[in-house]
């Protein structure tokens, strides 16, 4: 009778919460280890000190130092693919690092194919003019923003005439058309492993679509600004930079709830996730800010990112344009574009720099630049770890404050020298 009246309570006790579980998991991490046999250090003995716990990776900043194996390409090295009459505004690389995807002000999709020894363009959906987009099957406005499914499935544009298409990435076929933001969609990003898009706007909310079924799920409001930069990853979540309100937020969906972060003092132009726990946003400023996805403040932005226009200091900083990261690595790229009218005919600052995450406290360290001519919109690593690309214009994407005259509208493949022989460790002194 005893053993049933035990087996009816423990039938009637409520199953832990998923809190409980998460609480109970974290006293077994942080109990000291136990001695097998129960024994216990004799009256006087010191004591060993504990093991360090080992943390979970999501509480650190994982990376495969990369860093160490980077050197800067041959100028000469660096591929030129030429085809779009205005400015690249953005692109994307296909997830088998096979295509590149990119789009431009003047409307049209082109979709490349590009080798190492050649570049080939292999299909171009042309632009048409507004107002025709029932009737025609390209932009008929300057394309912002574009976003590619994990699968490789579906290809997502979004252009200044408020309209999200969505494209068979295969076929550059148009699937369907969004609407529903009331400005110029200005990012997009698909959760990674789902259909599942988020989009942002100059209208100050982000949408949640349903590709896969063609269908709105739902919008969030917070910025108090247009919003200029969004990404995501496999989480149900994702983080938008908000331009001239300072802030930079993470969206949680299921929820319906948001972190607001602040640490830059001009536009925040551009943002990008390291991993699931640390992301990088870049600024008008010239500063470029690492954040950890816990923490409210960044650590001190790398203020100057990219130095100063002139030696006086007369001129502001070079913005940051773009910023890329190579997922769960310690590199960054954020790229630089900037024409003054005050400077002599001909003078600007384009670049891309390559930044280190630090270990222990994160931390930003310059590692080398790569010259370029233009504004560079856009730059991406590919998942495999592929050189990266940049989307250059004599433009920026947003505007047409400065124009340089130089460049062409083109996409830029920069292969990144290896080191031949690894780092081997110190070895011990002789005696």
């Amino acid at each position: 009778s005893v053993g049933r009246r035990r087996r009816e309570a423990a039938e009637e006790e409520a199953p832990p919460t998923p809190q409980e579980k998460k609480l109970r998991l974290a006293k077994l991490y942080l109990a000291p280890p136990r001695q097998h046999g129960g024994s216990r250090p004799a009256p006087g003995a010191a004591v060993p000190p504990p093991r360090p716990v080992a943390l979970s990776p999501a509480l650190t900043l994982p990376h495969i130092p990369l860093s160490l194996q980077v050197q800067p390409p041959d100028p000469a090295s660096i591929r030129v693919l030429r085809g779009h009459q205005l400015p690249v505004t953005c692109l994307v690389i296909s997830p088998d690092d096979r295509f590149i995807f990119s789009a431009s002000k003047d409307g049209s999709l082109i979709k490349c194919k590009w080798e190492v020894d050649s570049g080939k363009r292999l299909y171009v959906v042309p632009g048409g003019r507004k107002g025709t987009e029932e009737r025609h099957m390209g932009h008929a406005s300057h394309v912002l923003c574009m976003a590619i499914s994990s699968d490789g499935k579906y290809l997502a544009t979004g252009d200044r005439n408020k309209l999200i298409m969505i494209w068979d990435a295969a076929t550059c076929k148009r699937l369907h058309i969004f609407t529903g933001h009331r400005d110029a969609v200005s990012g997009l990003s698909f959760r990674k492993g789902t259909h599942q898009l988020y989009s942002a706007s100059h209208d100050r909310c982000v949408k949640v679509w349903n590709v896969a079924e063609n269908a709105y799920v739902e919008t969030l409001f917070g910025h108090q600004d247009v919003i200029t930069g969004l990404d995501s990853l496999s989480r149900e979540c994702c983080v938008t930079a908000g331009g001239r309100d300072g802030t930079v937020r993470l969206w949680k969906i299921p929820e319906e709830s948001q972190l607001v972060f602040y640490g830059h003092q001009g536009s925040i132009d551009c943002i990008q996730l390291i991993n699931e726990e640390h992301m990088v946003s870049g600024a008008d400023d010239g500063s470029v800010a690492l954040w950890g996805l816990t923490k409210k403040k960044p650590p001190p932005p790398a203020r100057q990112a990219h130095g100063m226009q002139d030696a006086q200091g007369l001129q502001p900083p070079p913005w940051i344009s773009a910023v890329a990261a190579l997922h769960n690595s310690d590199l960054l790229a954020p790229p630089v574009a900037w024409h003054s009218p005050l400077s002599p005919p001909g003078s600007h600052s384009a670049n891309v720099k390559l930044w280190k995450c630090g270990e222990g406290p994160p931390k930003l360290e310059p590692l080398l630049d790569i010259p370029l001519v233009g504004f560079v919109n856009s730059l991406k690593f590919s998942a495999a770890g592929a050189p990266p690309v940049a989307g250059l214009g004599q433009e920026h994407r947003l505007g047409r404050w400065w124009r340089i005259k130089e460049p062409p509208h083109s996409i830029c493949i920069i292969p990144l020298k290896q080191k031949a022989a690894a780092l081997k460790p110190p070895t011990a002194p002789t005696p």
